[in-house]
């Protein structure tokens, strides 16, 4: 375990640089996505498949990443995945099909969900040798990371192309990489002292199945939530202007609000956490999410709907951190997986799922969809209250 204050501080700094880099990335990757479309010659439903090679890579990789962790440490897994997702970032604009396109990014999203097992299970473990609820502050690293890069990413889109401006964008990220990655590197892991003993082969004890189950919950909470973050990235400004008949521009706002809100919602998440608890906080944050979603789903107004979209990401904003520290906390790099894998799935089943729902009945009642799934992650962390204090 780190030997001073300092040791911790550093080791804080460091996995808080490679958390504001993977939402930095990503987001030069989403910016360009439109002119890509357009390079490799992709009908939507082409472009839909191709981008499905960023889930199935992510979605593959945490479960294999979770046992790299515990082979090798994951301090070197998450400098490792730092280079792939950085080297990978500059390929998409060099493919001309969609199948090299989705070939690509299967490796992108491999990167990408290899290093938040990776950096994830070394924050919950600062976390606990901390004593302090701090995993919100490294989420909002990553939401900043993902804002600034957008924001950056917008301006710089239509002076540059797309190889251009992903080659830049990778030799940024890699310079991150070295710098970040040497602080880390030199920093030895955070050692819990409460961390589950070894087996007799030196390997970790597997968890029992009460464990396991409890792993599985928070999980469950965090797909609840992160689903809510993918149906308003891909379906928040369509209602906007389809529904309320909101300028192109004030709608593509309505993310924005989501997403500002968010950030400031995990950069005071630790003082929440503190004050309130681990369970209080979740059902505070999921029952703001409620409210704020059937606002922002069902209000008759422009203006009232972008004030419902900020609700929403307040309250969402720390239910995801939350479940993935008490998953990691009890199952260890495994946990981190699993949740995060749940999670991730979560986002994914958010925009398809919405999209049916609209055509069986309206994108104002689908999105709907959001409150209830945040209302779910409220009941089940009322629930499993007692047995997650106890583990």
């Amino acid at each position: 375990m780190p030997g001073s204050r300092d040791d911790l501080t550093r080791l804080r700094i460091a996995l808080t640089a490679f958390f504001a880099l993977d939402g930095f990335v990503f987001a030069g990757w989403v910016v360009r996505i439109p002119a890509i479309k357009e390079q490799t010659g992709a009908s939507a439903s082409a472009l839909g498949l191709a981008l499905l090679g960023v889930s199935a890579g992510a979605v593959v990789t945490m479960t294999l990443t979770g046992r790299l962790v515990r082979r090798y440490g994951s301090h070197p897994v998450t400098v490792a995945c730092a280079v792939l997702l950085c080297l990978s970032i500059a390929l998409p604009p060099l493919t001309h099909s969609a199948l090299a396109l989705g070939a690509v990014l299967l490796v992108f999203g491999s990167a990408y969900g290899g290093i938040n097992v990776a950096f994830n299970s070394a924050a919950v473990d600062l976390v606990a040798v901390l004593r302090r609820p701090i995993m919100p502050s490294f989420h909002a690293a990553f939401s900043l990371g993902g804002m600034v890069g957008a924001g950056l990413d917008g301006l710089v889109a239509g002076s540059l192309s797309p190889t251009r401006h992903l080659f830049g964008l990778a030799l940024i990220g890699l310079l991150v990489t070295l710098v970040a990655g040497r602080a880390l590197l030199r920093c030895e892991p955070a050692a819990p002292p409460d961390r589950p003993a070894a087996g007799d082969d030196g390997s970790p004890r597997r968890p029992d199945r009460r464990t396991r189950r409890l792993v599985i919950t928070f999980g469950l909470i965090a797909l609840c939530t992160a689903y809510g973050e993918g149906a308003m990235a891909d379906w928040g400004a369509l209602h906007l202007e389809q529904d309320l008949d909101a300028s192109p521009g004030l709608a593509a706002a309505g993310y924005s609000c989501f997403a500002l809100a968010m950030t400031v919602g995990r950069l005071t998440g630790t003082t929440l956490l503190e004050r309130l608890g681990r369970t209080t906080t979740v059902v505070a944050g999921g029952t703001t999410a409620v409210a704020g979603m059937l606002i922002g789903a069902l209000a008759p107004s422009v203006w009232a709907a972008l004030f419902g979209f900020a609700i929403t990401g307040l309250g969402l904003a720390n239910i995801f951190p939350v479940a993935v520290e008490r998953a990691g906390a009890l199952g260890g790099p495994s946990g981190v997986a699993t949740a995060s894998t749940l999670g991730y799935g979560g986002m994914l089943l958010g925009p398809p799922a919405i999209g049916f729902m609209a055509d069986w009945f309206s994108l104002p009642a689908a999105l709907t969809s959001v409150a209830a799934l945040a209302a779910v992650a409220v009941l089940v962390a009322v629930a499993t209250r007692r047995a997650a204090a106890a583990g």
